[in-house]
């Protein structure tokens, strides 16, 4: 049995860096061997930084390169195409979230993973997250009694040089959607791990920042499959706002707190603890989780394991922002499963 996993990394933007910076901290059986993008000069400085070879294209990649496995970094309307590419040349593949940008992709990308028989992975980064596990077992431990409701507060800063083109992200053909979709399933994910699945939404949502073509902020309401209904807010921010928690659940007997920032924290209130008892310290673990994903990914290939989540789950990600783009169109709740 192979002691790592060789890997290319497809697409060198700023993710792959976090994703590199997780293999060499927390994914000790991963080894990159092949590094591609469109642009030479980021997959050669990507090569250089991780002692792989370059390559200009996906193609080239497979049909040259020595590896076992995919990790693609791509703009979500080239996901079906590469992942497909992928299976169809027998690799695993960590997929970048959201699977794609409508279902019908997604189920032509599950039908080619199960025919390939290879590992699947759709990267999302929440799953591994510590303070939103312990949570769960706060919650299941009757530490707050009843779950009577819950909030998400998503805020992203604009990091956009106003004189580039404009990425790729604001392009709607191109990302399937604004904040909701992309860096909003962030969000989604933490809340059905902690809450279970959503059954419907209801939302709002606009746009403010000069040429994205995608809602800029958001706001919703989640009815879950037990009755509890969350409040989700997502906004891309250009200029200061002030501190916000990530996520605040309100139970019978308590409330959860997880803290936003370098100096978050997960705090208890309850009974024992009615000025707050820090649980944990939120930060390191929420940027050690891309290494965390990419561990379990290796193992699964490794040793068959089974990932923490399958691929069909991050469907509920997706599926949460499409029913909140049909509210805005109708005005009604929408149902996120049907």
């Amino acid at each position: 049995m192979a002691d790592r996993v060789t890997i290319a990394l497809v697409g060198c933007g700023n993710i792959a860096r976090a994703h590199w910076r997780g293999i060499r901290y927390h994914a000790p059986r991963i080894r990159v061997t092949a590094a591609v993008d469109a642009n030479v000069a980021r997959a050669e400085a990507m090569a250089e930084r991780t002692g792989a070879k370059a390559y200009a294209s996906l193609a080239d990649a497979l049909a040259e390169g020595d590896f076992d496995a995919v990790d693609l970094m791509l703009p979500h309307d080239l996901h079906e195409q590469a992942a497909v590419q992928c299976f169809a040349a027998g690799k695993h593949v960590v997929l970048e979230k959201p699977m794609a940008q409508d279902l019908p992709s997604c189920e032509r990308i599950l039908k080619a993973a199960e025919q390939a028989g290879t590992v699947f992975m759709v990267a999302e980064q929440a799953q591994y997250w510590p303070d939103v596990r312990k949570a769960r077992e706060l919650i299941d431990g009757g530490e707050i009694g009843t779950v009577v409701t819950a909030r998400a507060c998503f805020y992203d800063p604009l990091d956009v040089d106003p004189a580039a083109p404009q990425p790729w992200r604001f392009q709607l053909a191109r990302a399937g959607g604004g904040i909701a979709i992309d860096g909003g399933a962030h969000w989604i994910r933490p809340l059905r791990m902690m809450l279970g699945e959503i059954d419907a939404a209801i939302a709002a949502t606009g746009g403010h920042i000069a040429g994205m073509e995608g809602e800029s902020w958001a706001q919703a309401l989640f009815r879950f499959q037990s009755g509890v209904v969350a409040s989700f807010n997502a906004l891309l921010h250009a200029s200061p706002v002030g501190n916000t928690e990530d996520f605040r659940i309100t139970g019978s007997q308590g409330e959860l707190v997880i803290e936003h920032g370098r100096e978050g924290r997960l705090l208890l209130f309850n009974a024992a603890n009615p000025t707050g008892k820090t649980i944990m310290h939120t930060f390191p673990g929420k940027v050690d989780s891309y290494g965390t994903e990419l561990h379990d990914f290796s193992q699964a290939v490794l040793e068959g394991t089974a990932l923490a989540a399958s691929p069909a789950f991050s469907l509920g990600e997706l599926r949460t922002a499409l029913a909140m783009y049909r509210s805005v169109e109708s005005g009604r709740w929408e149902k996120v499963w049907s």
